[in-house]
């Protein structure tokens, strides 16, 4: 695989950057390049599912406010119809042609937000995962949950707010409607217990309300040109997040496709975690061609 080439483009409130990598001489054919996002992960979670493509050009990026992407208020919240638009404007910059896109958790939401904009934009779209609260069968009592871990993080920090997050979407099965009174102590998960002050943290501080809280438009989605993809973890049935995608798959009116892993069944040793890349690679490609 070529070297990998970065660029930047300018959005409302920020600049956006993202990476191409060139695939191995001779090998792209007419495939469209694969755009691969996450939020709040950045490109550097992708490493390794992007290696498994040396025959796509694949892009990645960071969304607004994490990583080298800027954000001119790192203390205000983004939404999915923000990074949508960003995610427009990087496929524009790439030169409009429509391409192949998967969007893991937070990533998920976004690229649906701009599927039922601009479906001409994307042939393909596989979302991974969606944490969409609206569609639980516990659509309350979710909410609630993850109103109670900004609140959290408001009044008592980083630590104790990741802790709740970290309780939350491990939780197998439905989220009790007490759990915002639940105490968890970030220590058992090596968190910090103090207060640093800080309010910027990208999950907990800009994207955990507007991403989970989205109302995404069916209608546009069910309408919209894009072959949409659900994914799911075979290892995290009963979580939050293989439930929203359950729940998403059901309104959009196609059946879910179980995945290889976890939720972060992708990764192959970034942030310490290791998930199936393999054969999450090959599950892609397969719902890339079907």
């Amino acid at each position: 695989m070529s070297e990998i080439k970065s660029y930047t483009v300018e959005a409302p409130g920020a600049v956006i950057a993202y990476d191409v990598r060139q695939p191995e001489t001779g090998t792209a054919g007419d495939q469209p390049a694969l755009l691969v996002v996450g939020s709040p992960m950045d490109a550097s979670g992708f490493v390794s599912l992007a290696a498994r493509f040396p025959d796509r050009t694949v892009v990645t990026y960071d969304p607004r406010g994490t990583g080298r992407s800027t954000k001119a208020d790192p203390s205000t919240e983004s939404t999915p119809d923000q990074h949508a638009d960003d995610l427009h404007r990087v496929i524009d910059d790439l030169g409009g042609a429509p391409v192949d896109l998967f969007g893991s958790s937070g990533g998920a939401v976004n690229s649906l937000a701009l599927v039922a904009k601009h479906p001409e934009q994307v042939r393909v779209l596989v979302a991974h995962e969606p944490p969409a609260a609206q569609v639980l069968p516990e659509r309350e009592q979710a909410l609630a949950a993850t109103t109670a871990i900004s609140k959290t993080y408001q009044e008592k920090g980083f630590g104790p707010a990741m802790a709740q997050f970290i309780a939350v979407v491990g939780l197998k099965g439905e989220i009790p409607a007490d759990f915002g009174d639940q105490p968890v102590d970030p220590a058992m998960f090596g968190l910090p217990t103090e207060d640093d002050g800080t309010r910027t943290d990208a999950l907990l501080g800009q994207n955990l309300i507007s991403c989970t809280h989205y109302e995404h438009d069916f209608d546009a989605l069910r309408a919209a040109s894009t072959r949409i993809v659900i994914a799911v973890g075979v290892e995290s049935e009963g979580e939050f997040a293989h439930r929203g995608g359950l729940g998403v798959a059901e309104l959009i009116g196609v059946e879910p496709t179980v995945y290889p892993s976890n939720h972060a069944g992708f990764l192959g040793g970034e942030y310490g975690q290791q998930g199936d890349p393999d054969g999450f690679a090959a599950a892609l490609r397969k719902s890339l061609s079907e």
